[in-house]
């Protein structure tokens, strides 16, 4: 029995790590977060993706134009923000709708790994270029990262004002948002904009997992939302 579970755990793992490397190595070497605890984070010219691929079952983003399956049940714009529960930095559970911005327009960022050069940069960019939309709306980045990791990340980082949540648990969130990579057990990168009755009223879900959500265009839509409120 105690074999049989090692074994599902090295088959989990495995694909997992070899794609975080290979993704350090599009980008540049990844190393540690060696830039994360300066005090103003270097930032690289990445590549922006256009468009949004679509979420769920049977639906397939790319990396380095190597298709990547989605599983789970999907959500759109117009569909309310499932009600699952994500574990906080300090283990303890809450629902991703009773978050400390409840009631309010909501930016929610969701990341493979903070582990990696993209992601680092995507959360960097939520946390420190929102030109002051962190007063009027709740930040929050998703991985399947632990609560652990994601603690160290923002401490280093100097991030305080972003919600960490972690469903590295059973992805229920990536399933029930249909945005788990089914075969890495990894999210998908997406943006997501939810008004205060936390339906989502903006979606971008990157085609090719390797370059970073258009974050500008979700601020602007975040803004008007609060304006328009």
């Amino acid at each position: 029995m105690r074999s049989n579970r090692t074994l599902a755990i090295r088959q989990t793992l495995v694909p997992r790590l070899f794609f975080l490397s290979l993704v350090c190595l599009s980008v540049s070497s990844c190393g540690t977060l060696s830039s994360v605890g300066k005090a103003d984070f270097s930032y690289k010219d990445m590549p922006i993706a256009d468009g949004s691929a679509v979420a769920g079952e049977g639906n397939n983003v790319l990396f380095q134009g190597k298709p990547l399956m989605l599983t789970g049940m999907g959500i759109k714009v117009g569909d309310k923000l499932r009600d699952v529960k994500l574990a906080q930095t300090d283990l303890s559970m809450i629902a991703v709708n009773d978050t400390k911005g409840k009631g309010k327009v909501r930016i929610i960022s969701i990341v493979p790994s903070l582990d990696t050069k993209v992601c680092e940069q995507q959360t960097h960019y939520l946390s420190e270029k929102n030109m002051g939309l962190d007063r009027m709306v709740e930040l929050i980045t998703i991985s399947i990262d632990t609560p652990f990791a994601q603690k160290r990340f923002a401490e280093e980082a100097k991030i305080g004002n972003v919600t960490f949540l972690s469903d590295f648990r059973a992805a229920d969130f990536g399933k029930a948002h249909g945005l788990l990579l089914k075969d890495l057990h990894l999210l998908s990168r997406a943006l997501l904009v939810v008004d205060k009755d936390n339906k989502v009223r903006y979606l971008q879900i990157t085609p090719e997992l390797a370059q970073l959500p258009d974050l500008e265009e979700a601020f602007r839509f975040a803004r008007k939302l609060v304006t328009a409120s």
